[in-house]
């Protein structure tokens, strides 16, 4: 095997050196000491990585077992695995942005006026509350939602993951009759199914339209019943995780978030 052209080189050079007198250039040492802390790095990041994963992945599978005996009629086997594992990989991949341990998640595969929204405590692996009834966007259909979109005016629900910001207060109208409730600011993250959030207005809130039996139509917002929202808002404001799911095999296996 014939030595590379920079090995040539460094020789040549530390030969000429020795006879001559003159020192071997540091620039040559220091292509040869350079390459391996490079490689010595990559390793360590890769089982940075992988460690935290692995442990996203234990932390995820203890929570399916603990929660799963109190979420029922799901639409989808993988429902609750989808949201728990998205949970625990985005707080693995971006701790700074999960202050909260809470996740809101609503399964979207259920009818209209079915309760099918949960707020589970993911420090203590309890249900926080729910199930509860949570509005779809009109641009979705009737019954169960057929459509979801993250276009501006769609006035459809979008799925995926969110994290939580602010609360502030909301002022919308129902039935040409204006109402005010706690609204809580969501930010997409699952990019292409719901980074429209922000620009769309698309935030959690309570609507009077929304009942213990039954929910209404939003313009995409998930909205529960007005005094859960006073209730459970502020506690899920800055940093808690949502989790909008439908059995939707294109989402499922695109997002980023939904297929980890």
């Amino acid at each position: 095997m014939r030595p590379s052209k920079t090995i040539r080189k460094i020789v040549l050079g530390t030969t000429a050196g020795l006879m001559f007198g003159t020192a071997v250039p540091s620039l040559a040492v220091a292509e040869l000491s350079h390459k391996p802390k490079v490689a010595v790095a990559s390793k360590a990041k890769v089982a940075t990585v992988s460690k935290a994963n692995t442990a996203a992945r234990t932390a995820a599978n203890a929570a399916i077992q603990a929660l799963k005996p109190s979420v029922r009629n799901l639409s989808h086997p993988r429902a609750l695995e989808t949201a728990v594992n998205a949970y625990y990989d985005y707080q693995a991949a971006h701790p700074a942005e999960v202050k909260k341990p809470y996740l809101y998640f609503v399964d979207f595969g259920q009818s209209q006026n079915a309760q099918r929204g949960y707020v589970f405590d993911m420090k203590t692996l309890k249900v926080v509350e729910g199930p509860f009834t949570v509005a779809q966007g009109s641009g979705s259909g009737a019954g169960v939602p057929s459509r979801f979109s993250n276009a501006p005016r769609s006035r459809a629900t979008s799925l995926g993951l969110y994290v939580t910001g602010n609360t502030y207060a909301f002022r919308g109208h129902s039935r040409g009759r204006p109402y005010s409730s706690v609204g809580l600011r969501l930010n997409g993250k699952s990019k292409g199914y719901n980074d429209n959030a922000l620009a769309r207005g698309v935030v959690a809130h309570g609507a009077p339209y929304v009942t213990a039996s039954r929910a209404g139509k939003s313009q995409g917002c998930p909205a529960m019943e007005p005094a859960r929202a006073a209730r459970l808002l502020p506690k899920l404001a800055n940093g808690s995780v949502v989790f909008l799911f439908a059995p939707n095999s294109g989402w499922m296996a695109a997002d980023h978030w939904a297929n980890g």
